[in-house]
């Protein structure tokens, strides 16, 4: 008999009923969707932000070393340390090493140009094929700063060519395709690069040509690392000597940038790693508000169809104020009365929340396509969260209407009066 009281009082105020239920459609779709993207923007953002540059940087473990005898620091000036090429493939061979989009080895070279002019050649990877095991990789500058614009052609790591920065190529009148000798040694201009930073005025060369210039083969004086991570919280900023057993492989199995820094320790011998504090720091900012913007409109959505939800239910209950009383008379308790309503508010919020879900995740799949250029993942395990949401949602907006509607005196209301 409820049932069926339910089934046919839910039949009425077909206006209402929709009007409701396109409110809550619309609240628990932007929820969908903004939850959606919410959980699984962190990859997104931070690969997005990995077109800034490296966020990481390993340099020889005795550049950390502080040599002092009656307070005079005595640790010598020269970059004299370096670490050996030959490790660097080991990164393949890290926990996360699926996180790390790319690095590139910096050895730079003074030299001098014309007898007179001296300038800074660094040596690097453009795009270098490595092994590691039986898996083949490439990574290099090209990886880690896709935003450097060459004029001409990118040098071949095996070869003998060479980018000049677009200031020094202006002053030395150099083109692509032209020759300069670098000690004593002639190399083709493969390209002019544009970066905006220091690059402009140094030379760009394959790793090799530096080892050569310097008389050290094998050897590298910084690496710098492009790596996902995600943002850091207090735990993430433990220092993990202090840490053990399932708080430390909890650490060491998150890919904070202090963890990858250590990995990176672990893989490459005699390094130091550190994140660069001002890039990852910015991409946590970036992140958290992002989220935070996203958090707001969702909060915001769910509110204005509440009081949607409100409004529709007070209409209704209002138009409905012979039949409450009628049912009164006829000897149902108030909870009896709220009952029906609320059972009405259930169906409402299940049709609506699921419709809302498939609208949301078509939402999601736009902006991941739109904004990101990939796929949103949508988890079904979000479905009975959205659908528990719809009904707070629901229950909140009908509540203090139904509250009205259990205290009608069924004398006055089949007058009309209450």
């Amino acid at each position: 008999m409820f049932l069926r009281l339910v089934y046919e009082s839910f039949r009425r105020q077909k206006r209402r009923k929709l009007l409701a239920g396109i409110a809550i459609t619309l609240g628990v779709g932007v929820a969908t969707a903004m939850i959606a993207v919410a959980t699984d923007i962190g990859d997104k953002v931070s690969r997005e932000l990995r077109s800034l540059g490296a966020n990481l940087i390993v340099t020889p473990q005795e550049d950390t070393l502080d040599l002092q005898i009656a307070g005079v620091d005595l640790k010598p000036p020269s970059d004299g340390a370096y670490l050996n090429e030959s490790d660097l493939p080991k990164i393949r061979g890290m926990f996360w090493h699926n996180n790390i989009v790319g690095f590139a080895p910096v050895l730079p070279v003074g030299v001098t140009l014309g007898g007179t002019r001296n300038v800074s050649l660094v040596g690097t990877y453009f795009s270098k094929q490595l092994v590691f095991g039986k898996e083949q990789f490439q990574t290099g500058v090209r990886a880690i700063y896709p935003w450097w614009k060459v004029s001409g052609m990118w040098p071949e790591d095996d070869s003998q060519d060479v980018l000049v920065g677009e200031k020094l190529a202006a002053a030395l009148g150099r083109k692509p395709g032209d020759e300069i000798e670098v000690a004593g040694h002639p190399h083709r201009v493969a390209g002019v690069l544009s970066t905006g930073g220091v690059e402009d005025d140094q030379i760009i060369a394959p790793l090799a040509v530096a080892q050569g210039v310097l008389g050290r083969s094998g050897v590298v004086r910084r690496l710098y690392v492009s790596a996902l991570t995600k943002p850091e919280d207090a735990f993430g900023r433990r220092d993990p000597k202090t840490l053990a057993g399932a708080e430390f492989d909890r650490w060491y199995c998150s890919p904070y940038v202090q963890s990858i820094a250590y990995q990176l320790q672990e893989v490459i011998p005699h390094s130091h790693a550190e994140q660069i504090r001002q890039v990852a720091q910015n991409e946590g900012t970036v992140l958290s508000r992002i989220k935070g913007l996203m958090l707001l409109i969702t909060l915001a959505a769910l509110m204005a169809a509440a009081l949607a939800v409100s409004a529709a239910m007070a209409t209704a209950i209002f138009e409905r104020t012979g039949e409450v009383g009628l049912m009164k008379a006829l000897g149902a308790s108030s909870v009896s009365v709220a009952a029906v309503f609320f059972a009405e508010a259930l169906l409402l919020a299940v049709l609506g929340g699921s419709v809302g879900f498939a609208g949301g995740a078509m939402l999601a799949r736009v902006i991941g396509r739109s904004i990101f250029d990939s796929q949103i993942t949508i988890d079904l395990v979000l479905f009975p969260i959205l659908l528990a949401i719809a009904v707070l949602v629901t229950f909140a907006g009908s509540a203090l209407a139904i509250r009205r509607a259990m205290k009608f005196d069924p004398v006055l209301a089949l007058r009309g009066e209450a």
